[in-house]
């Protein structure tokens, strides 16, 4: 008969037996490692409604520049126009009347 010390030996076996003892170690410790366990959910969770309150923000942020961008831009078109209109214009000669 094989002695413990063989059997674990081969790979499968000691895999066998390293997931029974972390299952049994689970088993006998989920009572107490509830609590850490909720922690880190919660403080996940808070971490997560962060993140998009802040990728939020940013995406606003982006949205006001842009829209600054675009009212600078709009701004130097009439601006353009305006001098190529009045570049283009050909005086008006008025006639003078002699009285």
């Amino acid at each position: 008969m094989p002695n413990v010390g063989d059997v674990l030996k081969n790979d499968v076996a000691r895999g066998v037996a390293i997931g029974c003892g972390l299952v049994a170690a689970g088993w006998l410790l989920a009572p107490a490692l509830r609590p850490a366990a909720r922690a880190v959910l919660k403080n996940g969770l808070l971490l997560v409604e962060l993140g998009r309150e802040k990728m939020a923000e940013a995406g606003e942020a982006m949205e006001d520049l842009v829209a600054e961008v675009r009212a600078e831009l709009t701004e130097a078109r009439v601006a353009r126009e305006q001098d190529s209109d009045r570049m283009t214009e050909t005086p008006t000669v008025s006639a003078v009347e002699d009285g």
